[in-house]
C-alpha cells in the first residue's frame, strides 16, 4: 500500500478550508529526523487506513522518495469524520509498538446451540516487534471452543511469540471465552406478614404519640375550651 503526501505550510485553524477542498492535515515523525506537517488526499487515506489501521507499514511517497511509515493515531470530529492524522518513520533494525486489532472467526457449536455465549474480553492488544514480523491482525478462531468455560488466553494468540512482544496484558489474561448465558431474574416483591396484635400496637403507638413542644392543640380542641363557661366570681 503507498499513500502520497505534499509538504504543508498551512497550520492551525487556517487547514479548515483545505480540508473542505479533500485535503487531510497530518504530521510525518520519529527518528532523528524533525516532525514535517503533511497534507495527504482524504479519501485515499481513509481507504488505506480502513484497510491497514495502525499495525500495517505501509509506504509513504513525498518529495520523489518512498519511507516506511505506520499510521500512529488518527483526530475525529464529534461526527466521527477524521480530521487529522500521526505518521510514524519505521526504522529499519529498529522495534516499534503498535497497537493491533484482535478479529474473531468461525463459530461455535455451544454458542450456535444456545448452551453458551460468547463473551470478547480484548478487542486489541499493544504489541512491539520488529516491522517485518509486526501482524497486520490477529485472527481467533472459536469454532475450536465446543463448550461452555472454554476461553482463550494472551499466551494461545496464534502469533510467533518470540518475534512479537504482548505489552501490558498478563499471559493467562483471558481474550475470549465461552460463558453460561445470563438467565433474566425477575424481581419478586416480597410480602411482609405481620400479626393482628403488632397492627395493633403500630396503630396504638401512633395514637400515644405525644405533642412536641409548642405545638398548638387541634382547632376543634381549642373552640370547645373558648366555649366553655368561665366561673363567675362572688360578690
Amino acid at each position: 500500500m503507498e499513500l502520497s503526501a505534499k509538504k504543508r505550510t498551512i497550520l492551525g485553524k487556517k487547514v479548515k478550508a483545505s480540508r473542505r477542498e479533500g485535503k487531510l492535515p497530518a504530521v510525518l515523525y520519529g527518528g532523528d529526523k524533525p516532525s514535517v506537517p503533511l497534507f495527504l488526499n482524504k479519501t485515499d487515506f481513509e481507504k488505506i487506513y480502513s484497510q491497514a489501521g495502525e499495525s500495517t507499514v505501509i509506504n509513504l511517497a513525498l518529495s520523489g522518495k518512498k519511507q516506511d511509515i505506520l499510521i500512529s493515531d488518527i483526530q475525529v470530529d464529534p461526527l466521527g469524520k477524521i480530521i487529522h492524522a500521526d505518521l510514524r518513520r519505521v526504522i529499519a533494525g529498529e522495534k516499534i509498538t503498535a497497537t493491533v486489532q484482535i478479529i474473531v472467526e468461525g463459530e461455535s457449536t455451544a454458542v450456535k446451540s444456545g448452551e453458551g455465549i460468547l463473551l470478547i474480553l480484548l478487542n486489541e492488544v499493544e504489541v512491539e516487534a520488529y516491522p517485518k514480523d509486526l501482524p497486520a491482525d490477529i485472527k481467533i478462531d472459536i469454532s475450536e471452543l465446543t463448550e461452555v468455560g472454554q476461553v482463550v488466553e494472551v499466551k494461545d494468540l496464534p502469533i510467533d511469540h518470540e518475534k512479537v512482544e504482548i505489552l501490558e496484558q498478563e499471559l493467562d489474561a483471558p481474550v475470549v471465552k465461552i460463558d453460561y448465558p445470563q438467565e433474566d431474574e425477575e424481581e419478586e416483591e416480597e410480602e411482609v406478614e405481620i400479626s393482628e396484635e403488632e397492627a395493633i400496637a403500630a396503630v396504638e403507638a401512633v395514637g400515644e404519640k405525644p405533642e412536641e413542644e409548642g405545638d398548638e392543640p387541634p382547632q376543634e380542641e381549642q373552640k370547645q375550651k373558648e366555649e366553655e363557661p368561665q366561673p363567675k366570681e362572688g360578690k
